[in-house]
């Protein structure tokens, strides 16, 4: 398709040096979650909305949704009726971790090879700064469009994104038609995100001397079964689920186990009185939630049933279903055209591994989502994260196309 002066114009409104200034300096800022010292992502929230107002001359909306922990909404109205597009993003970053493992400074920001590396870089820093840049673009325009442009930018999608609840339990995604989410996908077109169930296991025993551990009762030998239990049924479940094409297989993994919890004191002689673990349980389409929840309870039954010292509850505490779009839904096809004109290949169609704070659009507010973001795939919440300018620099094109189209008046869509 060819474009016409109006889409090319907003397309050449996107400043590569500009997307590579704003993605540095929001890496440079350090908006891990760190109860122990208090950081969260407020710097970042300050530094946008700061950015906002001197870029684009408006007062963003600021809700605090804890303490120190913001949501910015933004909406830019053309003055013409017509759809609300939403682009989202979230400010938090998961931790780096042990920080000599890393070859980069992960809060350096550095550009090597045409890499900018750091912590957030890819997730999902540089899809912020895509989005405020498309705002800027459509602030800034001469060009004619319809409807509004909003952005939210939120906080704690990393934990249990309380900030995009908070969104929209506060009406912000009411008259949002459609949602632009540019998480690291390397631009694959994802329509579909897979579901997850966030559960914790208490296993109680009771408190012996290492020496005399007939004196007790061992709940780490107790929550070893559960794990090769669970493990067991996850096999299943992969057999039986078969490999969905955009979302792959199902998982269920113990990623915390403490014993004794957090806040008990640990001594190599004694063993403890309970052990506590939490799960993450990843979902695919050919699964029921209620379904799997009865079967994992079901399986501690089992335990208990042959042990009458086997004493454990299970706890689920999150669940975000499956979600997903047809490749006809308009942001859907208007994304997969825009990306075609944009590099000259077909789209690649995918599907998240994970969840994102569009499952709860999705659930929630039956917003058709898109997830097309830069960045590989498999490098995030690893070391020595990044970020290809380039294929940065192709995404923001690619939405600048895609919402100056989803943004159009019929008498301006063709050339």
């Amino acid at each position: 398709m060819m474009l016409n002066a109006r889409e090319t114009t907003f397309i050449q409104s996107i400043n590569k040096n500009e997307l590579i200034s704003l993605i540095q300096d929001l890496v440079q800022i350090d908006s891990v979650i760190r109860p122990e010292t208090g950081n969260t992502e407020h710097k970042v929230a300050c530094y946008i909305i700061d950015w906002i107002r001197r870029e684009l001359d408006i007062e963003p909306i600021i809700c605090e949704v804890a303490s120190n922990r913001e949501n910015i909404i933004l909406t830019i109205d053309s003055g013409h009726p017509g759809p609300c597009l939403m682009i989202e993003g979230h400010m938090d970053v998961v931790s780096e971790g042990d920080k000599a493992a890393w070859k980069y400074d992960p809060f350096g920001a550095e550009i090597i090879d045409g890499r900018i590396y750091g912590r957030g870089s890819c997730d999902m820093k540089a899809g912020d700064a895509i989005a405020l840049l498309i705002a800027k673009s459509f602030r800034r325009t001469d060009q004619p469009w319809i409807g509004k442009l909003r952005l939210g930018i939120v906080c704690d999608e990393e934990g249990m994104m309380i900030g995009i609840k908070h969104l929209i339990k506060n009406g912000y995604a009411d008259d949002v038609d459609a949602c632009l989410i540019p998480e690291p996908e390397e631009n694959n077109l994802c329509i579909s995100m897979k579901g997850a169930i966030r559960a914790i296991v208490r296993v109680k025993g009771k408190m012996a001397h290492g020496a005399m551990p007939l004196a007790g009762i061992n709940p780490n030998t107790r929550l070893a079964r559960i794990i090769l239990a669970f493990e067991e049924y996850e096999k299943q479940e992969k057999i039986r689920c078969g490999v969905d094409p955009y979302l792959g297989l199902p998982s269920i993994t113990f990623t915390v186990i403490q014993s004794p919890p957090a806040g008990s004191p640990a001594q190599l002689n004694v063993m403890p009185a309970e052990a506590i673990a939490y799960v993450d349980i990843r979902t695919t389409p050919a699964q029921n939630h209620d379904a799997v929840k009865t079967k994992l309870q079901s399986i501690l039954d089992e335990l208990s049933g042959s042990d009458p010292d086997f004493k454990a509850e299970l706890e689920f505490i999150e669940d975000r279903p499956v979600v997903s779009i047809s490749k006809d839904e308009p942001i859907a096809a208007v994304s997969a055209q825009a990306y075609k004109d944009v590099t000259g290949k077909d789209p690649i169609w995918n599907g998240v591994p994970g969840a994102t704070d569009g499952t709860f659009l999705s659930a929630w507010k039956n917003i058709p989502c898109i997830v097309n973001g830069p960045g590989p795939r498999h490098i995030p919440h690893q070391i020595d994260e990044y970020v290809e300018i380039d294929e940065a620099y192709e995404c923001a094109k690619i939405y600048a196309l895609t919402a100056s189209r989803f943004l159009a008046s019929k008498s301006s869509d063709n050339p």
